[in-house]
């Protein structure tokens, strides 16, 4: 008890959180500008500094970012466990940092990468050997173990600074997600545009360099602050609970529930707990036979079970309930994800094959930076949504709720299947003129570069901007307040997990297309060529399987029920007749 209040107290002072704010966002964008400008451009690294195939370029950094997210579930367990989030974040930062430093060590040396292919289409290319891949995997590995530390605590950290409770600390957690938002899109604009510029025209070792540098600067910032932070004590895993209520309810799996059993089971709820009293519900009423008080039951004098592994409160399964609940809206957010993640690999080759010059000049937009207009389109839409949409369908409706958040995600996958088809449509576009029209040139072991303009691929990302508005930003508030309070570290994992079970998937479904439509030794949909290939097949193949999702979302979002606190009269009269009920 004596070390939750230091904990407690050490949260009160309100000057810290203005004090710390410079460091934490100055640690933010720097780390920001640093890995986003590292990974960015990283499939045309591979392609180009490692001569890999585009199959196992996208594959590698599928796998890559899949790690990195799925990794977040442990970096959070040994955050909230083990290690608190300054420790997490410490460690996190200088992995990430020399993950950055070994990358660009493989660019800046001849002997660490293989050497550069020729021009020419019949040129040879060499793979890089056993030692190199070693090396390059090397600082993968480390990049992921940052990823997964300063992922789910960056910006858990940066509202550990603020006292919740008070009205300056409210404000200053809002100023703070504000500028951490604005860190982010700022990075963005830098890395996909500066950065990737310099990676593509200059120099690659100077182009990975400076994130290098960047992310240096970021450790710096967090380490100079860490006097003034506030550094809160981890509590224990909430996963121990949950485990409980699962084991205990599984033992207790052949009774009969009550016929009140809002009246009957066991209803402790702990005064300490940072967790809202939730309501009893008949959802998953499997569950609530953890809940069921035996003869040899034993209750402490506070009104606690003093056997947890033996009987568990209301609170303890209505809690496993909100994660259970959860689960199927996480599956239809993995099959969305893949739409994203064919917005940052295969719209890059398509840049690649297409004209990128700004009219008639010579200078040519780096292909990796269409994706700027993805990040133009959603922060040009959130403020507008925010601001004049929804307020004005508030005087409308006079309701402070117009739109769910199941309802914003829906709407989201039904952009993500319009992104698909614009996406199909533009490539058909692109690949008849390479195919019937004087092409501008040739790109090595690729092909000729087609005379549709790049501007042809702002549509479907504007589009996949707009989806992810709706999709992911609702996502992210969904699972921060769908979880128990002491799960929102998971439920950031959560957010990321869905993300890595995506990008194997998206793997997965690139390998047995390329497997299942060949057509000889060369040719399939996925082929090197995006003239020889049918990409906007593949692109079609994907918008059906968003249309199977949409209708596995709606089937769900039909009986979900959201988390609600202990209000009604029921919910009293259990809580009386708890407090009357002699203990056993």
């Amino acid at each position: 008890m004596e070390k939750n209040e230091v904990a407690v107290t050490k949260k009160e002072p309100n000057y810290r959180g203005i004090k710390a704010m410079p460091f934490i966002i100055g640690n933010e964008t720097f780390e920001k500008l640093g890995t986003i400008g590292t990974s960015s451009n990283m499939l045309v690294y591979l392609s180009t500094m490692f001569n890999m195939s585009s199959i196992s370029a996208t594959n590698l950094i599928n796998i890559f970012n899949g790690t990195c997210n799925f990794g977040t579930l442990f970096g959070a367990f040994l955050s909230d466990t083990y290690l608190g989030r300054y420790k997490t974040l410490g460690i996190a930062s200088i992995s990430s940092f020399l993950g950055m430093l070994v990358l660009t060590l493989t660019a800046a040396f001849s002997a660490l990468h293989p050497p550069l292919c020729g021009a020419a289409e019949s040129s040879k290319c060499v793979d890089p050997t056993p030692w190199q891949l070693a090396f390059l995997f090397s600082a993968f590995g480390l990049l992921v173990v940052g990823a997964s530390g300063i992922r789910p605590c960056n910006l858990a950290f940066g509202a550990d600074q603020f006292n919740p409770n008070t009205d300056s600390g409210r404000k200053g957690i809002n100023s703070f997600f504000n500028w951490y938002y604005f860190t982010f899109t700022f990075a963005m604009m830098i890395s996909l545009t500066l950065i990737v510029y310099v990676q593509s025209n200059v120099n690659w070792a100077i182009g990975l360099g400076i994130p290098t540098f960047l992310m240096f600067l970021s450790c710096a910032f967090f380490f100079v602050g860490s006097r003034i932070y506030v550094k809160v004590l981890p509590e224990g895993s909430p996963l121990t609970s949950m485990a409980q209520a699962l084991v205990v309810a599984f033992k207790k799996r052949n009774l009969n529930l009550p016929e009140q059993p809002w009246s009957n089971l066991f209803n402790y709820f702990s005064p300490n707990s940072i967790n809202s009293k939730l309501a009893y519900s008949d959802q998953l009423r499997f569950l609530n036979k953890a809940s069921i008080i035996m003869e040899d039951d034993e209750i402490n004098t506070d009104g606690s079970a003093s056997n947890p592994w033996r009987l568990c409160s209301i609170q303890q399964v209505e809690e496993v309930k909100c994660v259970v609940r959860v689960i199927p809206m996480w599956f239809a957010g993995i099959i969305y994800y893949v739409v994203l993640a064919q917005m940052q690999t295969y719209v890059v080759f398509q840049a690649i094959q297409s004209n990128r010059r700004l009219g008639s000049g010579k200078f040519q937009i780096p292909a990796a930076s269409y994706s700027v207009f993805m990040m133009l389109s959603l922060t040009i839409w959130i403020p507008i949504y925010d601001r004049l949409i929804i307020p004005s369908l508030q005087r409308i409706t006079r309701k402070e709720e117009v739109i769910s958040l199941l309802q914003r995600i829906g709407i989201g996958m039904v952009l993500a299947i319009v992104t698909m088809l614009v996406s199909a449509l533009v490539e058909n576009h692109r690949r008849t003129l390479a195919l019937t029209r004087p092409t501008l040139g040739l790109v090595p072991r690729k092909g000729a570069i087609s005379s549709m303009s790049g501007s042809w691929l702002i549509p479907q990302l504007a589009i996949a901007g707009f989806s992810e508005a709706f999709t992911v930003i609702g996502q992210v508030e969904f699972f921060y307040k769908q979880f128990p309070e002491n799960m929102r570290s998971f439920a950031g994992s959560f957010l990321f997990c869905g993300f890595a079970m995506s990008s194997y998937l998206s793997s997965f479904l690139i390998s047995v297309v390329h497997r299942t439509t060949r057509v000889g030794e060369t040719e399939n949909w996925l082929s090197e060529d995006l003239n020889k290939r049918r990409l906007d097949y593949f692109y079609y193949l994907v918008a059906g399987l968003e249309i199977v999702n949409l209708g596995y979302f709606l089937i769900c979002s039909k009986y979900y029920k959201y988390k609600t606190a202990e209000n009604s009269t029921a919910d009293v009269a259990m809580v009386e007749l708890q407090s009357q009920k002699p203990m056993i």
